[in-house]
């Protein structure tokens, strides 16, 4: 499947949000200058479509999803009763490399992503390597037995990372207590602008 691989700091000027999970003073530095020769210059003003199209982007950018998916997702969600942008969210945050991420697995969704495609992780027992995968209510997440002897994700593990409320974890496992609500995560992208854009 098609990926993004160039600069990551790129993706992150371009939004004008630090959306990947990265904590370099270089890169907050240049957050305000878009990337290229004239990303100095003055920006214009977006329409309301360009406003709508660039909060669309912002959440495809920070869950690493493609334009295709993330439509197929949002038209999915717009079929169900409940507030679209609540379940959008849901939607996101439940997907299986980005439940990786937040159970402190991996330091960023990049590496979550990595883990989750070369068949590091496993839900209710059985190796999973499907980074969209939906995690479902009570399904249960752990790191194989290689990843477990790593180094890198031995240091990650000892870190105190706070875990969401609609998670919970214990050691190398972590399950999906319920479904995730809009208040139990900051978003840097306004879901509403998100309904509207598809919505045209």
């Amino acid at each position: 499947m098609a990926k993004y691989t160039g600069p990551k700091h790129r993706l992150a000027r371009k939004a004008g949000v630090n959306l990947i999970d990265k904590t370099s003073a270089s890169l907050q530095r240049r957050l305000n200058i878009t990337p290229g020769v004239h990303g100095a210059k003055r920006k214009r003003k977006l329409s309301e479509f360009g406003v709508q199209l660039k909060e669309k982007q912002k959440a495809k950018t920070m869950y690493q999803v493609l334009e295709k998916q993330f439509k197929n997702m949002v038209h999915t969600v717009s079929a169900k009763k409940g507030d679209t942008g609540e379940l959008i969210i849901a939607a996101l945050e439940t997907r299986l490399d980005n439940v990786v991420y937040r159970l402190g697995f991996a330091k960023t969704r990049f590496m979550a992503r990595q883990l989750v495609s070369h068949g590091h992780i496993t839900v209710n027992g059985k190796k999973l390597n499907i980074p969209s995968y939906a995690v479902k209510e009570n399904d249960v997440i752990a790191l194989s037995a290689k990843m477990q002897k790593n180094p890198q994700v031995i240091k990650l593990l000892e870190e105190e990372k706070v875990i969401l409320p609609f998670l919970e974890k214990k050691g190398i496992v972590g399950k999906l207590a319920r479904m995730p609500k809009r208040a139990d995560v900051e978003v840097p992208f306004d879901t509403n602008l998100i309904v509207e854009y598809y919505s045209r």
